[in-house]
This record gives structure tokens, sequence and C-alpha cells, in this order.
């Protein structure tokens, strides 16, 4: 268990209103009270994430929660351009989607996801599911200090 078991920022880049309604209620169940910040495409988690426009004043996030198919920019185009950015590679990426492909799995750690987990489509599993995401980035593993 993390000594510091503080509540940790966390990007939710999700376009499926329903999906983002399970996950934040898979937040709100858990005792942690982590910020979920959500945004709906990729050029949108750039601007987050980047501070621009809108988003001047957000935080950067401890974590990120990536769908791979958004629109504007993909999840993939996300995930190449954080993790090619040093100012941004050391946040941790869990890619959060509905597609069990090989091909998506293997190009995500590829560019360097941290992890690969595929949507269940029950709504109880799926709410399990990001549960067990967010304790293990809050309980069990160590997150860079945030700069």
């Amino acid at each position: 268990m993390n000594e510091s078991t503080q509540p940790i920022e966390v990007l939710l880049v999700e376009d499926d209103p329903g999906d983002e309604l399970m996950t934040r209620e898979a937040f709100e169940d858990n005792k942690i009270r982590n910020t979920l910040h959500v945004v709906r495409d990729g050029e949108q988690a750039l601007d987050f994430l980047y501070r621009r426009g809108a988003h001047a004043d957000a935080p950067q996030p401890d974590l990120i929660l990536l769908d791979l198919n958004l629109p504007k920019y993909d999840g993939r185009q996300v995930l190449e351009k954080i993790k090619s950015d040093p100012d941004l590679a050391h946040i941790p990426i869990v890619v959060l989607t509905t597609s069990s492909a090989e091909e998506d799995i293997l190009r995500s750690y590829k560019l360097h996801a941290n992890a690969y987990v595929t949507k269940p489509v029950d709504v109880e599993q799926f709410i399990a599911a990001v549960r067990q995401i967010d304790e293990f980035f809050v309980t069990i593993v160590r997150l860079p200090n945030r700069r």
C-alpha cells in the first residue's frame, strides 16, 4: 500500500457519454476521491495537456485513461504525441478501449502505453475494471511527483 494515498488527477479521454458515465460512477463509488477530468476527443486531450484555450488552467494529470477510437485525433495519435514529448512522457497511460484487436494492443505497447484494457461490455464488469485501474494506480503504483 502506498504510504501517501492522496487523490490524483485523472484525465479521461472518451467520446462515448455512456462510458464516461460508467467511469464517473466507478470513481464515485471508490473510497479515494480522485479528480476526474473528461475531454471528448484527441484535440481536446492535447489542449488539456498543453493547457491551451479552454484548458489554460488544467492541472497536469497523474494518470490518463485513453480511448483509441476518438474523433479529430485518434487515441493512437494522442498516445504517440504524449510519449514522444519529454514533458509529458512520464504520465502513465492506460488504453481503455473496446478494441481487442491484436494490432491495436501491439501498437499501443510499441507507443509506450503503460497498460491496455479492453472495455467489458457488461456495466458491472466495466465499473469493476475502472475501479481496479484506479485502485492500482493510487494504492500500489508509485507515481512521479507533480511538476
